[in-house]
């Protein structure tokens, strides 16, 4: 099949992420696509954020956020907190808090899984600043564990299609990571 161009502004699938930190004294939640692990030991994640955004200016004031992985049911409140700001709207009544060790990193108990992040870099980009963070707690819902590990199928992720702007869930499993491909390994 040939290959179209289709310009440079393509986004990969992205989990969607409510970052959580203190904008004005209180709680508050944005939703966001850009959200990786980027280092292994210590572990790490990055989360983009828009300067615009509350949450920017209370990550870089408190040093500290968390990041709450929304199961789908959770869709329309993970939606409506991308929708609104946290500079004029309490958005911390939407939810059941809780806090780990980190004052500033508040964290959803609706969530299947929360991790509270200490900021370590921030890399400003054009339009976005990238903020990375070391992961010092994970919290995890029992039922969805295997084996002490979260299993992604019983967290049940939101996922981010643009630009389309469309959410989606998990699909299937489809094989073992860094296993799939051995049997194309020289002299396996």
């Amino acid at each position: 099949m040939e290959k179209i161009g289709i310009g440079p502004n393509v986004f990969l699938p992205m989990p969607v992420v409510l970052v959580g930190t203190v904008v004005g004294g209180r709680p508050n939640f944005m939703a966001a696509g850009w959200a990786s692990r980027v280092n292994a030991n210590p572990p790490m994640l990055a989360v983009g954020i828009n300067r615009n955004h509350a949450t920017h200016a209370g990550i870089r004031e408190t040093g500290t956020f968390s990041v709450n992985i929304p199961h789908t049911g959770m869709m329309e409140k993970t939606d409506y907190c991308g929708l609104v700001s946290g500079e004029n709207t309490d958005k911390s009544g939407l939810f059941d808090l809780f806090s780990g060790a980190l004052p500033g990193a508040p964290m959803i108990r609706a969530c299947p899984l929360a991790m509270e992040c200490r900021l370590v870099q921030t890399v400003d980009l054009p339009t976005n600043t990238l903020f990375i963070g070391e992961i010092l707690g994970a919290y995890a819902d029992e039922d969805c564990l295997v084996d002490g590990r979260p299993d992604m199928e019983r967290i049940d992720p939101l996922i981010l299609t643009m630009p389309d702007n469309r959410y989606w869930s998990l699909g299937e499993y489809a094989g073992e990571a860094w296993s799939a491909g051995k049997r194309l390994k020289k002299g396996a």
